[in-house]
């Protein structure tokens, strides 16, 4: 059943926050985009009217705001500010203060507990985390995830609003830091600083094996069916002598500590791993969108054609 959907508002006009206006806003909903900080909100402004032309703000499908103003055809609060903890709780006061008490409630954390976010909630039964990934106008998967308080009708409306938007939500069973996407992430990353530390790889190298190997498999299948699809046999035959050799240390790698002490903060700052112009920035951002759009597409197709 098709979810009855009133004006969105997106909380934070930064790059979440803009695609997130421009994928709703798609679908010829009213959305309403509050920031308090006015050069953000008119850079969000103006990439929005780049990319769906002047009418919809013309047709009053989309609006900018810098304060919250009550507001009853409000249906869904979508929260993308950043990952601050009393940042988001202050939002969401602001959310509960001038909507009705029927308004759903969606923070769009990477993985910031649930239950803390909403700890000062009048109605911390309707609210629920949807982690989109960047872009969000692109990437199908959200993350579904819910607080001890959220109730079961709360995901249902959740994961009905996001498959309007044409996403694949993925409801999480159970609240952990990171959730799924970071966990596994951050694993990986773990394992790839490692051994830049332990000069085992260089840079170029690393990411050249990790691209054109396991990374271009995940784009078709997913690890559980690619493990499937080699025979969990041989994957435990080489866990049974290789866990005990790779990386489980808790504290972030030193090598990345001493990057971002030195200000090597990667495309942003001109140099990480890489050293990057402000051309080849420009570059790599030009088709991005275009490319991602193919691999999904890709990826898509694979589903379909062969039913997993």
């Amino acid at each position: 059943m098709a979810h009855n959907v009133g004006r969105v508002v997106i909380v934070g006009a930064g790059t979440m926050g803009t695609t997130l206006a421009k994928l709703v806003s798609s679908k010829q909903w009213p959305v309403r985009v509050i920031d308090t900080n006015q050069a953000v909100l008119e850079r969000c402004r103006t990439q929005l009217i780049a990319a769906l032309g002047p009418q919809v703000i013309a047709d009053n499908h989309l609006d900018f705001q810098s304060q919250w103003m009550a507001d009853e055809s409000i249906t869904i609060v979508i929260e993308s500010v950043t990952e601050n903890l009393e940042i988001k709780q202050l939002v969401i006061a602001q959310a509960e203060a001038h909507c009705s008490k029927d308004t759903l409630i969606v923070t769009n954390t990477s993985g910031l507990s649930i239950d803390e976010i909403g700890q000062k909630m009048q109605y911390p039964e309707r609210l629920a985390g949807a982690h989109f990934f960047n872009p969000a106008d692109l990437i199908p998967t959200v993350e579904v995830v819910s607080g001890a308080a959220t109730l079961e009708s709360t995901v249902e409306r959740i994961c009905q609003f996001l498959t309007q938007l044409g996403k694949r939500p993925a409801v999480i069973q159970k609240a952990v830091p990171g959730f799924v996407a970071n966990r596994i992430q951050h694993a990986i990353m773990r394992e790839c600083l490692s051994l830049l530390e332990k000069g085992v790889v260089d840079i170029e190298a690393l990411d050249d094996i990790v691209q054109f190997s396991i990374g271009v498999r995940l784009a078709l299948n997913g690890p559980l069916l690619q493990r499937d699809l080699n025979g969990l046999d041989t994957h435990l035959n080489i866990a049974r002598y290789l866990y005990s050799d790779l990386e489980d240390t808790h504290s972030p790698s030193a090598l990345l500590e001493s990057y971002v002490e030195k200000g090597w903060l990667g495309a942003k700052a001109g140099k990480g791993f890489y050293a990057w112009s402000d051309e080849k920035v420009a570059q790599r951002s030009a088709n991005e969108g275009k490319r991602l759009s193919q691999i999904i597409d890709i990826a898509l197709d694979n589903e379909k054609e062969t039913g997993l």
